[in-house]
């Protein structure tokens, strides 16, 4: 049973008679017939009763009619959805990305991006590095913004930008007043750090360890609002990316001199994935903001 044989049954169905059909069908009636009589083979039953002007129904045709249709129908919808995928003024990208770029990056790119291309839409995941990789190897996420991952031969990566990270104290803190800090000089200080699954843990992990010390923890949190919120609350310094609506009369921001705490941030893809026509054209755009 194939695709074709669904649809001359169900013009079949529809006419009613077999030389009408076949015409339609752009077909000659010995082939139509062949492919209902295969039809009715394979499931065992007659479908059609005949009648002097053609044929009708029986009650085993209409019962198939109705699988048929709706087999038809998704099959239908789905030809057309991925029409939609490889059409390049059509389609939706699915694009991950961390938190930190959500405030101004990633919108700002895609408002940019769909003044030229107003047909594509996006399907949008704000997740953690180590969930949107997985995403892209899994198929489920075509591009993902985020931090770099390890060396794989199945992502290819594109530097996009560079994200300094700022330290934040209190303004009551004995430091608050620096123009530039060194990360071991708070090295006794309570620290507001992100929790493992925010993209930033691992990050400054890694920046704790340069400047040589563990930090004491006083809280763990998602988000870089809630950390600045503690920050300023005199609960602990901590280090995050620069995001708008920072409270400057409660905290001081101030620039790290060593380690360098500027992060790479990333474009993601799989290397060896299908690359839709409408990706391949977000992709093409994102590389010409680069340069």
């Amino acid at each position: 049973m194939d695709y074709h044989q669904l649809k001359y049954f169900q013009k079949l169905a529809d006419i009613g008679n077999y030389t009408k059909a076949a015409d339609e069908l752009d077909l000659s009636q010995s082939a139509l017939s062949r492919s209902i009589l295969r039809l009715e083979e394979e499931i065992g039953v007659p479908l059609f009763q005949r009648k002097s002007r053609g044929v009708v129904l029986n009650r085993y045709g209409e019962i198939f009619l109705k699988s048929a249709n709706k087999a038809l129908g998704e099959i239908d919808e789905a030809k057309q959805a991925i029409s939609n995928l490889v059409d390049p003024t059509q389609g939706t990208i699915s694009l991950g990305f961390i938190q930190p770029l959500g405030s101004s990056y990633i919108p700002d790119l895609i408002s940019a991006f769909q003044k030229e291309h107003p047909g594509i839409k996006f399907q949008l995941n704000q997740d953690n590095t180590r969930n949107i990789l997985n995403g892209i190897e899994s198929g489920e996420i075509d591009v993902g913004f985020c931090s770099p991952p390890e060396a794989s031969e199945g992502l290819s990566t594109l530097h996009i930008m560079y994200q300094e990270l700022f330290l934040i104290v209190p303004k009551s803190h004995p430091l608050s007043n620096r123009k530039k800090i060194d990360l071991h000089e708070v090295a006794g200080d309570p620290f507001i750090l992100f929790k493992p699954e925010s993209s930033l843990h691992d990050v400054i992990a890694k920046l704790f360890q340069d400047a040589g010390f563990r930090p004491m923890m006083s809280f763990e949190v998602y988000d870089e609002r809630t950390v600045a919120g503690l920050v300023g609350a005199n609960l602990g310094v901590a280090l995050i990316p620069f995001f708008p609506g920072l409270d400057k009369n409660k905290v001081s921001q101030i620039p790290v001199g060593s380690p360098n705490c500027s992060v790479s941030n990333q474009m993601v893809y799989q290397t060896d994935g299908y690359i839709s026509p409408v990706f391949a054209q977000f992709k093409s755009f994102v590389e010409s903001t680069l340069y």
